[in-house]
């Protein structure tokens, strides 16, 4: 027997096992603070890039987050959304989700916007997210508030961060 026959067996299976996953992607390694409930499985994953916007506060010392601006692509780069303050996320199809960040963890360079778990609050409209229960922002790069204070004069009260991250939607697994 071929020494190579059962890796290769092994990894057709995660292949195919990976395609098959709702949403085209199976759910990604996270620290624990960021695992989804039990019971729920990855319907969809997202790839955003934008911005975060950061406001000055009154007192000049620090920026503070305004809201994200974003667009939603699938995993074949089409645009299928967008991402917005609530923190919100709608889809073309006229689904639509807001949520509550639950958990953080520090992106592992340091230099990017946090990863998240968000559990879902609110949702309007029919479409992909209606089922959708929790949220998971990953891989992020970017959208970090500057460090140094700000000025709260009209031209400097505003920045826009540019970023990217991805999104991972989950719902309810269906029961057996």
């Amino acid at each position: 027997m071929n020494p190579r026959s059962p890796l290769l067996a092994a990894l057709t299976l995660l292949c195919a096992a990976a395609a098959a996953a709702p949403g085209g992607s199976s759910a990604p390694q996270v620290p624990e603070a960021l695992q989804v409930p039990a019971g729920e499985q990855l319907l969809l994953r997202t790839h955003a890039t934008g911005v975060q916007i950061y406001v000055c506060a009154a007192n000049g010392a620090q920026w503070t987050l305004k809201a994200p601006a974003a667009v939603l692509r699938d995993l074949h780069g089409v645009v299928i959304g967008h991402h917005a303050a609530g923190p919100s996320w709608r889809l073309n199809d006229g689904s639509e989700v807001s949520g509550k960040a639950v958990a953080h963890v520090d992106s592992p360079d340091g230099k990017s916007v946090a990863w998240l778990l968000v559990t879902v609050t609110t949702h309007s409209g029919a479409g992909r997210l209606t089922p959708v229960t929790t949220i998971q922002r990953l891989h992020t790069h970017g959208g970090q508030a500057p460090q140094q204070a700000c000025s709260v004069s009209p031209q400097s009260s505003e920045l826009r961060v540019p970023y990217s991250a991805d999104y991972y939607f989950y719902a309810p697994a269906p029961a057996p």
